[in-house]
């Protein structure tokens, strides 16, 4: 197996680095550590491996593999720390043999299932119950999905440092506290089944409405949260919490075609061609929403994820925007809200509220979130587009300078600098838009 498989070997190596360890981060890490078992040379070894590919890849040209050179100057790198160990430890002879033993095993073979299921000792490493759920959730989306931290702050509504900080201590816990690189037993397993369902929640949001980087969608980090569902879901096929969680993240991932043009532009969920949206997928997460583990009692968060996955089964049932049933969608919402009061199932409520009964309801909505989400841009946005609706142009811009400075992703500071620019004097009230307020595609 290759490692990521041959990439581009042409273009700015600054963005194809970017790339490769954005995409194979997880992958990479993961398959270090299944020889190595050393937590912290792993990640040391890698980052030296990407500092020096920015010197070499520029002066030398892109190899034909990145992600394979990344791999082979990470091992090197840990080997050499290994033989100091062994030259400090006085134990060369025995720790200089294994690693001779590791680096002369083929580098890049994979046994069976080599990569997902070092991907998953990772994840379920990470997950450990003797870490904080939010910290362990943290933790496995920059480890093992490459989740930058400025991103990961913004999914936690917390400064970036102080995220960092989070990190590095998950980090050292794990190699102070000797947290194995295994899968657990069976009995076991259950006991980590939320923090990784709400680490794949997190990282699916992360790639389906990503808060820095041009990518209106990364089609691969949501694509791979899937499939770390699906990968903990055949462990445990009665879990609720992955039934849930399987249902929506396959209804938000089936428009992802839909939800950009031909120029690399956001299209919002009213304007999307919805013959475009995966009806395979739609169909598949039905299913699972009508599965009998969900009929009964469940547990707060999987009641969560089945309760969103059903505002999105009321997007994709309708045959057009226009025949969404918002009253539905807005309760749908007071549950959510009532289950899990969150900043963001309040937000995208006073959405539904607008949308069902007009933008001053939806303006009421939005009381008290200012203090809640003080570092989102999503708020001001959707504020801008109500107070358009309503007529007041000069809130509707200072909303829109907030959004603006606020927002880290280009496509969606794009879409909101044109729609800033449509407040023009000789508009109406409406704004020229048809009052589309949908927060994200």
């Amino acid at each position: 197996m290759s490692v990521g498989g041959p990439a581009a070997t042409s273009g700015d190596p600054a963005d194809v680095l970017a790339t490769v360890v954005r995409q194979e981060w997880g992958r990479l890490t993961a398959l270090l550590l299944a020889r190595f078992r050393r937590l912290d040379l792993v990640e040391d070894a890698l980052a030296d491996a990407v500092e020096t590919a920015t010197r070499r890849w520029t002066r030398d040209g892109l190899p034909d593999n990145p992600a394979a050179w990344l791999h082979t100057a990470a091992r090197r790198r840990v080997l050499d720390r290994l033989r100091a160990e062994a030259m400090a430890h006085r134990k060369a002879p025995l720790l200089i043999v294994e690693a001779e033993r590791v680096e002369g095993s083929p580098v890049l073979a994979d046994p069976g299932d080599l990569v997902e299921d070092d991907l998953l000792r990772l994840v379920l490493m990470c997950t450990h119950p003797a870490l904080d759920p939010a910290a362990a959730s943290a933790l496995t989306l920059r480890l093992v999905l490459g989740v930058s931290t400025a991103d990961i702050a913004r999914l936690f509504l917390v400064p970036e440092p102080t995220m960092a900080a989070r990190i590095t201590r998950a980090k050292r816990k794990i190699v102070t506290a000797g947290i194995p690189f295994a899968v657990p037993s069976a009995d076991v397993l259950p006991e980590r089944l939320d923090t990784v369902a709400q680490t794949a929640y997190l990282a699916f949001t992360a790639g389906y409405a990503p808060g820095s980087g041009p990518d209106v969608v990364r089609t691969g980090l949501a694509g791979e949260a899937i499939r770390l569902v699906r990968v903990v879901l055949a462990l445990r096929p009665d879990a609720p919490v992955l039934v849930a969680l399987l249902a929506l993240m396959l209804l938000q991932h089936s428009r992802r075609d839909a939800r950009v043009d031909d120029s690399g532009r956001i299209v919002l969920l009213p304007d999307q061609d919805r013959s475009r949206w995966h009806r395979d997928e739609v169909d598949e997460a039905v299913r699972l929403l009508r599965s009998p583990g969900l009929a009964g009692p469940v547990t707060l968060q999987a009641a969560g994820y089945a309760v969103q996955a059903r505002i999105a089964v009321e997007h994709a049932t309708a045959r057009t925007a226009a025949e969404t049933a918002w009253d539905r969608v807005v309760a749908h919402y007071d549950e959510l809200v009532a289950l899990t009061p969150t900043p963001s199932a309040r937000l995208a409520r006073a959405v539904a509220v607008a949308e069902a009964s007009g933008p001053h309801e939806g303006l009421a909505a939005l009381a008290g979130l200012d203090d809640l989400l003080a570092h989102s841009h999503r708020l001001p946005a959707v504020r801008a587009e109500l107070l358009t609706r309503a007529g007041d142009r000069d809130g509707a811009r200072a909303a829109y300078d907030l959004a603006i400075e606020r927002c880290g992703n280009d496509a969606e500071r794009a879409l909101l600098l044109e729609r800033r620019a449509d407040l023009r004097p000789d508009r109406d009230g409406a704004g020229g838009r048809g009052g589309r307020v949908t927060p994200t595609a």
